[in-house]
């Protein structure tokens, strides 16, 4: 199957052979490597991690190792056990932790797993930290500690209702208008965390929730990732029980994805935009999202007096580009909002919080809202890689096709055109190359994306 080191983590398949999958010896090797790296990095100090997962059904296996493998590094554990990827890493800051690793593959299928490396401000590693990691985990000459020096379990608790509380104490959620709004929201949280997360978050917030797939098992109802395609059927219940709106997580609750009352999808890409034009109604300021990002995002902000920037893809690349503009809000157009007032992390629960606040202060519903942003149609595709493929090859032919256009490659390649654009990329997370347009309809788009797999499979042999 597959093992993906990246940026992203070390992500893999469960099970089959050491060394091409995410099987428990690799999970020990690249533990033990991040706990070798936190102790350079914190020169020999005694380590606290913060351990959390999702409700994947290899979640608890993989929380087992890690947990003991950590203890055998001489690194005491904070295990918050069923949690959310912007939970674990709020309680790292919480606790005054020196890092965390969240066991989540975030939107991959059932069969696959992985471990996300925090730093002691909750954020991801940065691409020079995960290569060292990298480097540690080839290098077999670890000694681990003797019994008077193993770890301990310090503390093992639920942190979602911390991380809840957290989110509402936020002075631009107002949960006295959310209240006396009393929305009715159907929740579709795919068998994962967020369906124990979401609906207590709504609650506080005074709304009637209706439950769909909120069941943590890890068995997922339907592709994980939340696309138009894999949502047909809380559109159907919205529409059945009269909701407002209804709330869609991927499994690690850090990508959010609304739809309209009339079952209508909102947009991954707008979760974002709309968030975003909250923030910058209250305050001024500037904002950042991935090449991948809707243009709407870089409207908005200008129309509000602010300045957009875009970023590499990847939340490491979005929240350093954040710091570096001084952004108010930002994010990607996967769904994943980063507010850092709270912490820079991508959190559906305050793009939730947020995302219903202004709902009630514009007083209009979800497609009334919808119309009044820049309409632009994404097309998300991708070509699956084989050995044979030269990405980097064929990246720089596409880029050298398309000289004449405005091209940014600080991220695969980037091809701006007067009304649309394509990014063309080797995802971070599986072994394909990601095909991302947009234009002013869904079939300029679609046909955008056309041409350029086209262009691409030829070029490639396929």
């Amino acid at each position: 199957m597959t093992l993906i080191k990246s940026i992203s983590g070390i992500r893999g398949t469960i099970g089959g052979e050491q060394g091409n999958n995410l099987t428990p010896l690799d999970i020990v090797k690249f533990t033990t490597a991040y706990a070798r790296f936190m102790a350079e990095k914190h020169e020999g100090k005694q380590l606290t991690i913060v351990v959390g997962r999702d409700a994947r059904l290899s979640g608890t296996m993989v929380n087992d190792i890690i947990e003991g493998t950590l203890l055998g590094c001489g690194v005491n554990v904070i295990n918050v056990g069923l949690c959310t990827t912007p939970g674990t890493e709020m309680a790292v800051i919480t606790y005054g932790a020196d890092g965390g690793i969240i066991i989540t593959a975030s939107h991959n299928p059932k069969q696959w797993n992985a471990l996300k490396l925090l730093n002691e401000k909750g954020e991801f590693l940065n691409d020079a930290e995960g290569k060292r990691v990298l480097a540690l985990a080839e290098d077999e000459g670890f000694v681990y500690p003797n019994i008077e020096a193993i770890g301990k379990v310090v503390k093992c608790e639920d942190f979602n209702p911390t991380h809840i509380q957290q989110v509402l104490a936020l002075p631009l959620v107002d949960v006295k208008a959310v209240k006396a709004r009393k929305f009715k929201v159907v929740v579709d949280a795919v068998n994962s965390v967020g369906g124990v997360v979401i609906p207590a978050l709504l609650r506080e917030l005074g709304c009637e929730v209706v439950e769909l797939n909120c069941t943590p098992h890890g068995e997922f109802a339907h592709n994980p990732e939340p696309l138009p395609e894999n949502l047909t059927e809380i559109a159907e219940v919205i529409r059945r029980v009269g909701a407002d709106l209804g709330v869609v997580v991927d499994p690690d609750v850090d990508r959010l994805a609304l739809v309209s009352e009339d079952g209508t999808m909102f947009g991954e890409e707008y979760t974002l935009v709309a968030v975003a034009d909250y923030i910058l109604s209250q305050q001024a300021g500037n904002t950042v999202s991935n090449l991948s990002s809707s243009r709407a995002l870089h409207d908005v902000t200008v129309a509000r007096g602010g300045e957009y920037a875009a970023s590499a893809v990847g939340e490491v690349n979005v929240v350093a580009k954040m710091k570096e503009v001084g952004a108010v809000i930002g994010g990607e157009g996967n769904g994943g909002v980063i507010y850092p007032a709270l912490h820079y992390g991508r959190d559906a629960l305050v793009g939730v919080a947020l995302f219903l606040t202004y709902l009630v202060k514009k007083v209009c519903t979800m497609t009334e809202l919808r119309a009044t942003y820049p309409a632009y149609y994404a097309s998300k595709n991708k070509i699956e890689l084989t050995p044979a493929i030269d990405v980097d090859k064929l990246l720089l032919e596409m880029k050298s096709r398309y000289a004449a256009e405005r091209v940014t490659d600080i991220d695969g390649v980037k091809i701006d055109f007067a009304e649309s654009w394509v990014h063309l990329r080797k995802s971070n997370t599986e072994p394909i190359v990601r095909i991302y347009t947009e234009a002013k309809s869904a079939s300029e788009a679609d046909d955008l994306a056309k041409r350029f797999i086209a262009e691409m499979s030829e070029i490639c042999g396929l």
